[in-house]
């Protein structure tokens, strides 16, 4: 069953952990990305994890292998349970990011790699000289990432279906630009709702605003989490 992770999008480990508390038993799985990991650094991912969730540290290494690698030792000492990198770092690097998750063990995070950001659209990748087409660059992508070691992408909802015909059916897909109907999209361009998703093959959906910024969020997300489920 695809399970909900909700983007803990706010300025602070105070206010972080205020939103786990107010969630409760309604959501199990939290995402830490840039902004909060940049304002709190691994005090805020060990503050989650002492309240028994789990996390997706979502900081998109990109650099050379040996520094993803000592990156990713870093992250897993802290217990994440996903982790993410760049799938255009190239082969070595997606491989050094896994050699260093499988050192730590059985607590080892799964490498999610990211093919294209869902800000993108054709006009973008056109921008950045990509020849390919979007559909095209992330399947490609994709296929990159599990042949060195990933363990999933990253992908929007509208790839989703593609990309689980094309990498088969063990591969985590994890999609962010999840909305319920009738939600706002905001920046995000390929968007979905979540039983599109779900019913394309996603394994994990990444909601934030609807449900951080709902009048009540704990019956935004079991409605999300029962969208997910009555297919």
């Amino acid at each position: 069953m695809a399970e909900l992770i909700v983007a803990l999008d706010v300025p602070s480990t105070a206010e972080a952990v205020a939103k786990v508390e107010t969630l409760g038993d309604s959501v199990s799985f939290y995402k830490i990305g840039m902004e909060l990991f940049t304002a709190e650094g691994p005090e805020v991912v060990k503050a989650v994890k002492m309240r028994g969730k789990n996390v997706f540290l979502d900081l998109k290494f990109h650099d050379i292998p040996r520094t993803v690698q000592r990156a990713v030792t870093s992250a897993a000492t802290l217990g994440v349970d996903l982790l993410t990198i760049h799938a255009a770092g190239g082969r070595a690097m997606i491989r050094a990011a896994k050699d260093a998750a499988l050192a730590v063990g059985a607590r080892a995070p799964k490498i999610l790699a990211v093919t294209m950001l869902t800000s993108l659209d054709q006009t973008a990748l056109d921008d950045l000289g990509v020849g390919r087409g979007m559909s095209e660059q992330v399947e490609a992508l994709g296929r990159l990432a599990l042949a060195n070691g990933a363990d999933g992408v990253v992908c929007s909802p509208k790839e989703v279906a593609a990309m689980r015909a094309a990498l088969g059916p063990d591969a985590l897909l994890v999609t962010p630009g999840v909305r319920p109907a009738g939600a706002a999209v905001g920046d995000q361009k390929r968007v979905a709702t979540p039983a599109d998703a779900v019913r394309d093959g996603s394994t994990h959906l990444v909601v934030g605003r609807p449900i951080l910024q709902a009048d009540d969020p704990c019956a935004a997300a079991r409605a999300i989490r029962a969208e997910m489920e009555n297919l």
